[in-house]
């Protein structure tokens, strides 16, 4: 097939998109992909022996028993079935922080001095105190107060108490979020008649929410983790089973590997997704 002229380059054949095979443009790209599959073998190299080793090392010293994982239910396939309450509880929590975030960055901009003092009495005063002191105080001295609070299921109150947690970290997040929405946004939804309360839930959260959702990927991540602090309350999660199980049959590091190595590949699986999120996000904004 005959190329054809382009009057924007010249008048000279082009035969593609691309630049033309042989030319200073195409083997600056060829060398960028070499340098960059280059960094990626060593990259992921590097990676295998490094963990490679320490495998090897364990191993040889008879500090580890990987067959020991074996046996049993098998003790495994037990401690990995907590992976699933780990993340269900993240969801669930996060999704809970949210509401409390948006509750507390609506008070710390707002104009009465009440919900103002209160919002901030909420922030400082958790993110003052340990979350474990935070976990322990709502499932322990609670009921002390309330004995109600006794019969309420450890699901139900260790959710709660990470959401009440991170409901006070991202409230920063979300009152940044809704003060960066334009307020033309705001002035001409008002010039169109609507109220503040539908100006709030279909003009300013959605632009806010969109805006903070970075945030609260980075905040999901780290609640991931911190769902092992849950263990102390009798939560079965993934740090409780690998504990039960070492701790009954004197193999600790075996199981607390294992849950490491389950944290971990959640931690990066969840980053990559939320990477992702994010150049779509950016690709979208462009």
């Amino acid at each position: 097939m005959t190329p054809t002229a382009r009057p924007h380059d010249g008048g000279r054949p082009i035969s593609g998109d691309g630049p033309p095979a042989g030319s200073i443009v195409h083997q600056i790209e060829r060398a960028e992909v070499r340098r960059r599959t280059r960094f990626r073998v060593v990259f992921a190299a590097t990676w295998a022996l490094i963990i490679g080793g320490l495998i090897v090392a364990l191993v040889g010293a008879d500090a580890i028993e990987p067959p020991f994982l074996g046996e049993g239910p098998p003790w495994w396939r037990f401690i990995l079935e907590g992976a699933w309450l780990t993340v269900v509880i993240s969801i669930a929590a996060i999704s809970l922080a949210m509401g409390f975030a948006v509750l507390g960055a609506l008070g710390r901009l707002s104009r009465h001095a009440t919900l103002y003092a209160a919002a901030t009495l909420y922030v400082s005063l958790v993110r003052g105190t340990p979350l474990l002191v935070q976990i322990l105080f709502i499932w322990l001295a609670l009921p002390q107060i309330w004995p109600a609070f006794g019969a309420v299921h450890w699901f139900i109150m260790g959710t709660f108490a990470l959401a009440f947690n991170y409901g006070a970290y991202m409230t920063e997040v979300f009152r940044a979020g809704l003060q960066a929405v334009p307020v033309g946004q705001r002035e001409a939804a008002t010039a169109l008649g609507l109220s503040e309360r539908r100006i709030l839930t279909r003009i300013v959260l959605p632009q806010a929410f969109r805006i903070v959702l970075p945030a609260v990927g980075n905040e999901f991540i780290a609640m991931i983790k911190d769902t092992s602090l849950l263990a102390v309350i009798g939560v079965q999660e993934l740090l409780w089973r690998a504990r039960t199980v070492g701790s009954s049959n004197f193999r600790m590091l075996e199981t607390l590997l294992l849950a490491a190595l389950v944290y971990w590949i959640l931690t990066i699986l969840f980053s990559y997704a939320q990477e992702r999120l994010e150049r779509r996000m950016a690709r979208s904004d462009r």
